[in-house]
């Protein structure tokens, strides 16, 4: 069941919980991004939430961004040990060097894919999923985030597994994942 917020509109549960999150929902999450630098950047940040909550990467998103080049795959492919260390010292991302490794090879894959990452991404979409109707329908995972998860291993993705992939594939409207009574349900088709 979708919540009313206090302008009238109905939303997600998660959407409501804070301001943050507001216009997270109504303005990004499940939107489409066909571009590989986006796609790269949202797959990132997917990864830097993983046991964390997604609060916690929204309001260091600018961080990130001003730390990883604006999440450029051909700046970050080139990162060095240097940089590890610069991005490990810096407070205003997430400081884990797996995930910072991951970051950086996943730049490198990124550059290595013959048609680019959002052909190799948009080939899992699933456009007619049908509406879930409470956040209990909502998956973790489905057979295409497994699948998609087997492909970007096989190209030298990390810390790309199956929830991590879904969650890509929501926020970046693979899927359309708003409840079926959401004010922003088909908003993007």
């Amino acid at each position: 069941m979708t919540v009313i917020g206090t302008d009238g509109l109905a939303r997600c549960p998660w959407g409501v919980s804070a301001p943050d999150y507001i216009a997270y929902h109504d303005d990004e999450w499940g939107r489409p991004v066909r571009d590989d630098r986006g796609l790269y950047e949202r797959l990132c940040l997917e990864a830097f939430q993983s046991g964390l909550s997604w609060l916690t990467i929204l309001r260091k998103r600018e961080g990130f961004r001003r730390a990883f080049d604006d999440f450029d795959p051909e700046k970050v492919a080139a990162y060095g040990p240097g940089d590890v260390e610069r991005l490990l010292a810096d407070a205003s991302i997430v400081r884990n060097r797996r995930k910072i490794d991951a970051t950086i090879a996943n730049a490198r894959a990124t550059l290595d894919l013959p048609d680019g990452l959002a052909a190799l991404v948009w080939a899992y979409a699933d456009p007619d999923a049908p509406a879930p109707k409470t956040a209990g329908d909502v998956p973790a995972t489905t057979p295409g985030s497994v699948a998609l998860a087997k492909q970007l291993k096989k190209h030298g993705f990390r810390h790309v597994g199956p929830t991590t992939v879904y969650a890509l594939m929501q926020a970046c409207g693979l899927v359309d994942d708003h409840l079926a009574d959401c004010h922003r349900r088909g908003a993007y088709r």
